[in-house]
């Protein structure tokens, strides 16, 4: 009886040592693998953790330098913090706050430069879209239409599609193009939820321009009722 389990167990052995000379090492490369990318994945995740909390304290820095009012300091720490951590939205946000910034004291050039960078360099399309919306009104400030309304072109969340039509209007009611501000003020308006606020500023838009946004809105049309059979 010994005997025969022995030699049952003395072939299983074999085929465990065919199986294991068979598949051995690619299952060892197998399981090194996925070790391997538990650990890279753990890795990175820590990496962009303390990334993230460096690029939180070097925007506090960006802050405390636009309060201080130092120009060169500001532009300086927004350096850095494109340098090294151009792809957070720590960065975008710096690159909003530091253009209003200098634009309110003066440094329309420094401004626009800093929304130029967030306009073609943020990765989010909201921050994009502000930036876009901001450098656009700049530009009609100074006069610039063309640049200003190429600022506008492609696409941005839909969120911000009324707003972008809005500030298209904007421009070109400024070169005196009464017909095409009308088209974009009418897609701002009817963009809008009827209970926005921003809403009733491009209705003052539209009348400027001889719309009425009554004339917009929605005609419901009541089906009657038929007749009931006696």
């Amino acid at each position: 009886m010994a005997t025969h389990l022995d030699l049952e167990e003395q072939e299983q052995l074999d085929q465990l040592k065919h199986f294991w000379n068979t598949y051995g090492t690619l299952i060892t490369w197998v399981v090194l693998l996925v070790a391997g990318a538990f650990v890279a994945w753990n890795g990175w995740q820590y990496y962009q953790r303390s990334k993230a909390v460096q690029a939180a304290a070097l925007y506090d820095e960006v802050e405390r330098s636009t309060q201080s009012g130092d120009v060169e300091r500001i532009q300086r720490v927004l350096g850095d913090m494109k340098e090294r951590f151009a792809g957070t939205a720590y960065a975008q946000q710096a690159g909003l706050l530091v253009a209003k910034t200098l634009y309110d004291k003066g440094n329309a050039e420094g401004s626009r430069a800093a929304l130029t960078w967030v306009a073609q360099s943020a990765i989010d399309p909201g921050y994009q879209a502000i930036a876009k919306l901001r450098l656009a009104g700049e530009l009609l400030e100074s006069k610039s239409y063309d640049d200003a309304l190429k600022q506008l072109d492609g696409s941005v969340p839909k969120e911000f599609e009324p707003l972008v039509a809005d500030r298209k209007g904007d421009i070109y009611l400024a070169q005196g193009k009464r017909a095409e501000a009308q088209t974009e003020y009418r897609k701002a308006w009817t963009g809008l939820g009827a209970t926005s606020d921003y809403r009733r500023l491009i209705e003052i838009k539209l009348n400027a321009v001889g719309v009425d946004p009554k004339s917009l809105a929605p005609v419901v049309t009541v089906t009657p009722a038929a007749p009931k059979t006696p």
